[in-house]
């Protein structure tokens, strides 16, 4: 953790983007996004030092989190709290239409310390709500719909959400590794929409049935490995023509996603200057008063007489 006593604004943050981040690729009744956080994730995570399970699922969230973002067509952002009753008590994420990514855990040491390194996110969170929020800028409409934790990864409990929330057929996997070269996370995610006639197949007298295209996509989505999605060698687009090369699928522009802690000094002066006096004696500590960004872990010290 870093004390932050500078006059400037925002801490000292590191300036990392992926340009090539998030693919999103189209099929006449469906549509993806492919993950490569790449460096990002080992910056995001290492920041926080936690527990190799609760680093794990973090990646996974980040990788989510940032591939729905990038569906987002306002200006932004699109967040996930997971609630637990067991070992993590909260996970926050969120992504801002533009990719700025960030998060944080908060978790029982002494209960992590006990679980298997290679816990699920089942056995850490145990029961709970998974909640995924949309937030537009300007004070517009927010929208947030919420289940109950279902399944034994943050894939299926995503799924789960989507199937039951927003009636909406998806396929979602999510990874996360520790490797030589630090942590790397990834994701792959399929949803099924209505035709888009602005796509043109190849052949234009060929009708395809929707379901037997889900139902072909989602086998070979199947067949992606861990090794491939986290190689940072092989890039997205030979990933995905390699995957679906035998159907008429259609890449995009791909998206950056960065490291984008929002915090500043003068917003959690604000804060303070809603306490009362006997509150800010409690958190007085030799003429200081210290808080910490959950997200980014920096400690602003501000003199209470600035207050």
């Amino acid at each position: 953790m870093t004390e932050h006593t500078h006059t400037s604004d925002r801490p000292d943050v590191p300036e990392l983007t992926i340009p090539t981040g998030i693919t999103p690729f189209f099929f006449p009744s469906a549509r993806g996004r492919l993950i490569h956080l790449d460096k990002l994730a080992n910056t995001l995570l290492e920041r926080h030092q936690y527990p190799y399970a609760v680093s794990k699922l973090g990646g996974e969230a980040l990788a989510l989190v940032s591939g729905l973002a990038a569906a987002l067509k306002f200006e932004g952002s699109f967040s996930l709290q997971v609630k637990g009753e067991g070992a993590v008590s909260l996970l926050v994420v969120d992504c801002t239409h533009n990719g700025e990514l960030r998060f944080y855990a908060r978790f029982d040491k002494e209960k992590v310390a006990q679980l298997p390194k290679e816990s699920s996110a089942a056995e850490l969170f145990g029961k709970g709500l998974f909640a995924l929020t949309v937030d537009q800028q300007n004070d517009k409409d927010t929208y947030q719909g919420m289940v109950e934790i279902t399944g034994n990864n943050l894939s299926e409990m995503a799924s789960h959400y989507f199937e039951s929330s927003e009636q909406l057929s998806s396929w979602i996997r999510l990874y996360c590794e520790h490797t030589p070269d630090g942590w790397q996370a990834a994701g792959l995610i399929l949803e099924k929409i209505a035709s888009d006639p602005s796509i043109i197949l190849k052949n234009e007298e060929e009708i395809i049935n929707e379901e037997e295209e889900w139902n072909t996509l989602t086998i070979l989505a199947e067949t992606i490995t861990a090794k491939e999605i986290l190689d940072p060698a092989l890039e997205s687009n030979e990933l995905l023509y390699r995957l679906f090369n035998s159907t008429s699928i259609t890449i995009g522009t791909p998206k950056p996603v960065s490291y984008g802690c929002r915090c500043s000094r003068s917003r959690l002066e604000n804060i303070l200057k809603t306490f009362n006096q006997d509150d800010l004696d409690t958190m007085n500590e030799n003429g200081n008063i210290k808080m910490t960004c959950e997200f980014c872990r920096y400690d602003f010290i501000f003199k209470q007489d600035e207050i």
